[in-house]
């Protein structure tokens, strides 16, 4: 394989950050191969993620939101030849889309993986039993693909030493409530936040918030409601995704909605409760021993995620701490 080729449809962080160990475990197993990432959105591999080195070229056809509008169909192959590129000799399409995967397709290639509408645009016949792309692609490709998994060694040391001098003892525990996508109503209440936080606080334990440095009214707030409270990111030089996932090596455990920070935060595999109303749990909540995944619509049967009570909440958390 000379050539591999991405496509991801998502813009977010955590979109990206999600297909770290299917990149990490592909680049391992072909390691002579050049790997190119074509999304509707920016390569955050390139950018706000830079620092997790997950080395990917970017494949730029000057089509902005490339696969989301019909009239790339007649573009997608001039704009590839274009490029001056040979074919690429593995597409792996990240999205089931069918507009985007018929575009997508008509860029020159050996061959072409996709879920889209039942695998049916696959250029190979194979099991494709499992919603893990790795697995997968080991069928489709007729071999054995070791995982390969994200670890802090591949992060600067300078960002290790920062979380430890904001965060230098024990007792944090993390909480992110914002979200990034404002197109779905994913954000449990800030007061059930502060709640929540006030109860945890009142066990001897330290809320560690991480908020964006613009949230001027929220920083209030919390200071106000919660005077023991930290939020690291404000009192750091650095501002920084990998710097997230190494404050999380510091705390004891952590509550997320699900959003960039959720990801970022779970690389460091620390002990999460993620919370979830409208968006899929099975496809975007951390995967790992310590994870908890609180999901409105399987507990009440709504995508309302407001459902979900700071009892709950507190009862999970008693799986990780002594209240």
């Amino acid at each position: 394989m000379k050539k591999i080729l991405f496509y991801n449809s998502g813009g977010g962080l955590g979109d990206s950050i999600q297909l770290f160990t299917l990149i990490l475990s592909l680049k391992n197993h072909f390691k002579d191969s050049e790997f190119y990432y074509l999304g509707a959105h920016e390569n955050h591999f390139q950018g706000k993620l830079k620092e997790f080195n997950i080395d990917i070229k970017t494949l730029d056809l000057g089509l902005k939101y490339f696969g989301f509008r019909w009239w790339h169909f007649f573009s997608a192959k001039r704009k590839f030849i274009n490029q001056n590129l040979e074919k690429i000799h593995l597409i792996i399409d990240l999205q089931s889309k069918l507009r985007n995967t018929i575009i997508l397709k008509k860029i020159p290639h050996e061959h072409f993986y996709s879920s889209t509408y039942g695998f049916k645009f696959c250029t190979r016949k194979a099991e494709y039993s499992s919603k893990d792309h790795l697995e997968n692609l080991s069928n489709f490709l007729n071999t054995n693909i070791k995982i390969l998994k994200f670890t802090q060694k591949n992060l600067d040391e300078k960002y290790k030493t920062e979380a430890k001098r904001l965060l230098p003892d024990n007792n944090y525990i993390g909480f992110s409530l914002t979200q990034g996508n404002v197109y779905r109503e994913k954000s449990w209440s800030i007061d059930k936040f502060m709640d929540l936080a006030t109860k945890i606080a009142e066990k001897n334990k330290i809320p560690v918030f991480f908020i964006e440095k613009k949230e001027k009214d929220l920083e209030n707030k919390i200071k106000n409601l919660i005077p023991k409270a930290l939020i690291p990111e404000h009192e750091s030089k650095f501002s920084s995704p990998a710097l997230v996932t190494c404050l999380g090596k510091r705390l004891d455990f952590a509550i997320s909605i699900d959003n960039g920070i959720m990801h970022m935060l779970s690389l460091s595999k620390v002990p999460m409760i993620s919370l979830f109303g409208p968006t899929d749990s099975e496809k975007f909540a951390p995967n790992y021993e310590k994870s908890i995944v609180l999901d409105s619509k399987k507990i009440y049967n709504t995508k309302n995620i407001s459902a979900i009570t700071v009892a709950d909440v507190l009862t999970a958390a008693k799986q990780f701490v002594n209240f």
